[in-house]
C-alpha cells in the first residue's frame, strides 16, 4: 500500500467518527471465547525481504505487501515454500495494541459533574478496555487469540470482537524487580482536592506493596525539576519514601517538559539490567511553560527510550485534565494512560494493578486483522483511531508497537457486514511481538466464521460480549457516532444494569450509571445511528472509489 493510499486510509477512519492495564480494568469474569491459534517463532519467517526506507533500519521480520499472513491453522513456511497470497491490503486493518483507560475515566468524572465529555477526549477502545473479560490466557508470556461475534439486529451487520490476554502475574513468585521514577507535577493546579493529595496517597500505598528488591525514584516538578528522591532500593527505605512523599507541596506553574526530561535522566543514571524501567507521570497534564507539545516534549528522549526501553506511564488526575497531552505523551512514549479520581480508584491503580504489571510479557506488539473478500462487504475498526500502523509494517519491528504487559487484555471491536449467505471465515487475526527479553518475534492467531456469528448481540446468554458492545456503543454515542445497530442511551443504561445484576459488579453499575448521566444530560432520545448515513464512512471492496 502506498503513503499515499495509507494517508487516505486515515483520513477515511477518522470520517468513521472523532478521534484503548486496563489499569482501571473493571476484571468482570463472564463469557467466553472463539478459537485461538499456534504459536510460531518469526524470526526465520520472512527471510530475504527488505522494508522501504522509513528512516531506520530495515528489520529482518519485514513482509512486503502482497506476502501472506500466517492464520491459525498454518505454521510459517520453510525457506523456499511457496506462500499463499493473503486479501487484498484493502481487506486488511492493522493496530498497535493499546491499554489505555484514561478516556473512560475521565468522561465518568466529566458527567458526573454535570458536563457530557469533549468529543475529542473519547476514545471508544479505552472504554471497551476499562473491563476485562474473561479471554483465555496462554501458559507461556505470549497472548492468548480468541474471536467472537454476534449479529446487531441490523441487517448483515455484526459485531466482531477481536480478544488478546497475556498470562496473568504471580504476585509471590519470581518477576525482574521494578526500577520506577515518579514523576510528579507539584504545580499550581495541583492544589485543587483530588490532584496533588490524591498522589501522595497513592505513592504513600505503593511505597508499601513494591517488594523489597525494588527501586524507586521520585522527580517533582512546577516551574523547574528537581530530583528528590534518587533512585532507591526499597528494602529498608519505605519510611524514607513515605517521609519524601509526604513533604511534596503546590508551588507554581507547569513546566511536563521540565519534568520529563529530568526523569529520563534519573531514570537513564539508575537503570537496572534486567529490571522493568519505567517512568511514571503523575499529572493533571496542563502545561503552560516550557514546551507544551507531546512531539517537542518527547523528542529529547527519544533515544533513550529507544536504547534502553524505559517506557512511560501516564496516571492523570484533576477535573480540568489535559488528556490529548498526556495520552501522546503515552503512546510516543511506548507506555500507556489511567485516570484516578477518587481513593478507591488509586488504591486499585497502585496496590492491586500497578506492582503485578511492571512486568513485561510483550513490546512492540501489534495486531494485523484480515477479513476474507469473499464473506465480508465492509468493515470498521471501531477507536484505535490513532493507534493505526501501515499495513505493510505489520512485520517490521522498526515500527513502534504496544506494550504490554502481565495480566493485561486487549480488545478490539469491529463493525462488520457480511455478505448474503456468505459462509466460512470471515477474519483471521494475527497479533506479532517481541519476546521483552530475547527481542525475538513471535506471533500467534485465531478466526473467527460466518457460523460463529448467528445469535443477536442482545439474545442473552452472553454478558461479556454485550458489556464490550455497551461500551463501545456508549463511547461512540459520546463523540456524535452512529455504529451499526445502535439501539440508544435508554436501552444501554437498562443491559448494563441488568449485567451488574447477574455479575455484582460495582464497575458495570458505573457504567450504567454513566449511561444514565449521558442519557439526562443529551434530553430527549434520539433515534439511534444505522451506520450507514454517511457517504464513504465504511470500508468496502473498494474503499478508495
Amino acid at each position: 500500500m502506498s503513503r499515499q493510499n495509507t494517508a487516505a486510509n486515515g483520513r477515511r477512519r477518522a470520517r468513521f467518527g472523532a478521534t484503548i492495564a486496563g489499569l482501571l480494568a473493571a476484571g468482570l469474569a463472564v463469557g467466553g471465547c472463539g478459537a485461538s491459534g499456534e504459536t510460531q517463532d518469526a524470526s526465520h519467517a520472512e527471510g530475504g525481504r527488505t522494508a522501504p526506507d522509513r528512516g531506520g533500519a530495515a528489520s529482518p521480520g519485514y513482509v512486503a505487501p502482497g506476502t501472506a499472513t500466517p492464520g491459525a491453522d498454518a505454521a510459517a513456511p520453510g525457506e523456499g515454500e511457496q506462500r499463499t497470497r493473503p486479501p487484498a491490503p484493502d481487506y486488511l486493518s492493522t493496530f498497535a495494541l493499546d491499554v489505555d483507560t484514561a478516556s473512560y475515566g475521565y468522561a465518568r468524572r466529566t458527567l458526573a459533574e454535570g458536563r457530557l465529555p469533549d468529543p475529542s477526549t473519547v476514545r471508544p477502545e479505552e472504554f471497551v478496555n476499562s473491563f476485562r473479560p474473561d479471554y483465555p490466557r496462554p501458559a507461556d508470556n505470549g497472548f492468548g487469540v480468541s474471536l467472537d461475534g454476534a449479529r446487531t439486529g441490523r441487517d448483515g451487520w455484526s459485531l466482531v470482537r477481536v480478544g488478546l490476554a497475556t498470562r496473568a502475574a504471580d504476585r509471590s513468585g519470581e518477576r525482574p524487580p521494578a526500577a520506577l521514577t515518579f514523576v510528579v507535577d507539584i504545580s499550581g493546579s495541583m492544589a485543587e482536592p483530588g490532584r496533588l493529595d490524591l498522589v501522595k496517597e497513592s505513592l504513600g500505598l505503593l511505597a508499601g506493596e513494591l517488594r523489597d528488591d525494588d527501586s524507586m525514584a521520585l522527580v517533582t516538578f512546577s516551574d523547574e525539576a528537581e530530583t528528590r528522591l534518587p533512585m532507591t532500593r526499597v528494602g529498608e527505605s519505605r519510611g524514607r519514601i513515605r517521609e519524601v512523599v509526604e513533604a511534596l507541596a503546590t508551588t507554581s506553574s507547569t513546566n511536563v517538559e521540565a519534568g520529563v526530561r529530568t526523569g529520563y535522566d534519573v531514570a537513564v543514571e539508575g537503570r537496572r539490567e534486567g529490571a522493568t524501567n519505567r517512568v511514571v507521570l503523575l499529572s493533571d497534564a496542563l502545561a503552560n511553560t516550557g514546551a507544551t507539545e507531546a512531539e517537542t516534549i518527547l523528542s529529547r528522549i527519544e533515544e533513550e527510550r529507544r536504547q534502553y526501553g524505559i517506557t512511560l506511564f501516564g496516571v492523570g488526575v484533576g477535573s480540568d485534565y489535559g488528556d490529548d497531552l498526556m495520552e501522546k505523551l503515552a503512546d510516543k512514549g511506548d507506555g500507556h494512560t489511567t485516570y484516578v479520581s477518587t481513593s478507591a480508584q488509586a488504591r486499585k491503580v497502585f496496590v492491586d494493578q500497578l506492582p503485578a504489571h511492571v512486568e513485561l510479557r510483550a513490546r512492540d506488539a501489534k495486531a494485523q486483522v484480515a477479513f476474507d473478500r469473499g464473506t465480508v462487504e465492509s468493515f470498521r475498526l471501531i477507536g484505535y483511531e490513532n493507534r493505526e500502523v501501515a499495513d505493510e509494517d505489520f512485520r517490521n519491528d522498526s515500527v513502534d508497537g504496544g506494550e504490554i504487559g502481565a495480566g493485561h487484555t486487549v480488545t478490539a471491536l469491529y463493525a462488520v457486514k457480511t455478505r448474503p449467505g456468505a459462509t466460512g471465515r470471515v477474519a483471521t487475526a494475527t497479533v506479532r511481538w517481541l519476546d521483552p527479553a530475547t527481542r525475538a518475534p513471535k506471533e500467534r492467531s485465531g478466526t473467527v466464521a460466518v457460523e460463529a456469528l448467528t445469535a443477536g448481540i442482545w439474545d442473552g446468554g452472553h454478558d461479556s460480549l454485550q458489556l464490550t458492545a455497551i461500551a463501545a456503543y456508549f463511547a461512540d454515542a459520546l463523540r456524535g457516532g452512529d455504529l451499526p445497530g445502535d439501539p440508544g442511551l435508554p436501552a444501554l443504561a437498562e443491559r448494563a444494569e441488568a449485567i451488574a445484576g447477574r455479575s455484582g459488579s460495582a464497575a458495570v453499575r458505573e457504567l450504567a450509571e454513566a449511561v444514565r448521566q449521558a442519557e439526562r444530560l443529551r434530553g430527549p432520545a434520539e433515534e439511534p445511528g444505522d451506520g450507514a448515513s454517511r457517504e464513504g464512512e465504511l470500508r468496502s471492496g473498494d474503499p478508495y472509489s
